[in-house]
């Protein structure tokens, strides 16, 4: 008899598991678990509790009905209690009557008016670390608590365990998008006020300088120079600060319009034809066709050459080359930006579109920037609906290439993704 008891009980369990395995709700799991546990241990009631980091104590995830709203605020220390004991000393404890027992905390029984007699409590623990407990109260036959109620709450408890440890890594997961969310909308505001507030004194500083530079004497052109110079560097910055906002609220518009992409790409080297001159490196241009016409928006497609370009030779050592190769292949214009320089490490090249991201450490930087010139061009190849990709080898040189589409209609589907 006892024995088929014995296998009713393993039975029943190992349904229950099959069964609690399936459920993808928690809070339906935690209820299934007290019900079973108060019916292969003959008790009243059970219970699960769950640690709380924030102010040290038990909390009540899991209990009848009956008792679930009266014990919802309830916290249970770990000082004077027996789900406390527990918890501390993460091991399973049955006193067959508590009156007496000093670690008794009766304050759960007045917040739910109910009688506590007898409890088995046994830990929820992951990787031996406890995280909640699990108790039967009440044992409604004759015969005390035993081994075997234990063995029972310790099977469950695994599962419970289980349960708290998805709650807790999903709690910290929805804290932790929480707080990069809240990160990301710092970088955006600063991003907006930066480029707003910054942009009307910078054009000042350069208006007044550059009138300086035609009114003063010779012997102040160097320093005025330096001014303008520097100037131009922090408007570029502040360009870019613009179109990441710009992006980043849906202001961006692509103004469509056919024009000739060799003209374009050739206009932008020319533009780079002094500073490639101060470091002796040579640009190359190799257009296949001449007579290319493409669509799309000239003034963001120049920005992203412009930006690659500028990228090419300020990373290629003196006395190096960079190469531009403008195509058609079906469907799209190509453009390839070759360069002979210092290159891109493995972990860095999955990573070098991300606005704000330097390849240099702040520390051993040797070349300026904000890190946004390749996230600004990935995002206005990306609205023109082309691709735009890296590959390198390090210290042997960088291939960018972007793809531009002919088609009109696959530039305003991008548009559209982009505006949504």
């Amino acid at each position: 008899m006892t024995i088929n008891k014995h296998l009713s009980t393993h039975e029943r369990l190992l349904e229950t598991l099959r069964t609690l395995s399936a459920e993808l709700d928690y809070q339906t799991v935690l209820q299934s678990i007290i019900s079973v546990a108060s019916e292969l241990t003959h008790s009243e009631i059970a219970s699960i509790l769950k640690y709380d980091d924030a102010d040290e104590h038990l909390h009540f995830i899991a209990a009848p009905f009956f008792h679930r709203e009266p014990i919802q605020t309830l916290r249970v220390p770990l000082e004077k209690s027996i789900a406390g004991w527990v918890f501390q000393h993460a091991s399973p404890l049955v006193i067959q009557d508590v009156k007496g027992d000093q670690r008794f905390y009766s304050e759960v029984d007045q917040k739910v008016k109910f009688q506590t007699d007898s409890i088995v409590a046994v830990p929820l623990l992951i990787k031996g670390q406890p995280v909640g407990v699990l108790e039967a109260i009440n044992k409604t036959s004759p015969a005390h608590y035993n081994g075997e109620d234990v063995l029972i709450l310790e099977t469950l408890a695994t599962q419970a365990a289980l349960i708290i440890e998805n709650m807790n890594l999903e709690q910290r997961a929805v804290q932790m998008q929480a707080a990069a969310d809240r990160l990301e909308q710092m970088k955006k505001d600063f991003i907006a006020i930066a480029s707003h507030e910054l942009r009307t004194p910078l054009g000042l500083i350069l208006g007044h300088a550059t009138f300086l530079r035609e009114i003063a004497d010779e012997a102040h052109y160097e320093q005025l120079d330096t001014i303008i110079r520097s100037g131009g560097k922090l408007k570029e910055i502040i360009e870019s600060l613009s179109n990441v906002e710009n992006f980043q609220s849906g202001a961006a518009r692509i103004r469509m319009m056919k024009f000739s992409l060799p003209n374009l790409i050739q206009q932008t080297a020319d533009s780079f034809q002094n500073m490639a001159k101060e470091k002796n490196i040579g640009l190359h241009m190799d257009i296949k066709d001449p007579n290319l016409l493409i669509e799309g928006d000239a003034e963001k497609i120049g920005i992203a050459s412009d930006n690659l370009l500028k990228n090419a030779i300020t990373f290629t050592p003196e006395n190096g080359h960079v190469f531009i190769v403008v195509e058609q292949i079906p469907g799209y214009a190509k453009v390839s930006i070759i360069d002979d320089g210092i290159g891109i490490q493995n972990n860095d090249l999955t990573r070098i579109f991300e606005r704000f991201y330097q390849v240099e450490s702040h520390l051993t930087r040797q070349h300026g920037g904000m890190g946004l010139g390749l996230s600004v061009a990935k995002v206005m190849v990306e609205l023109h609906g082309g691709k735009i990709w890296a590959e390198s080898i390090p210290d042997k040189g960088s291939l960018f290439t972007l793809l531009l589409p002919l088609d009109r209609d696959q530039i305003n589907a991008a548009e559209r993704v982009f505006q949504a």
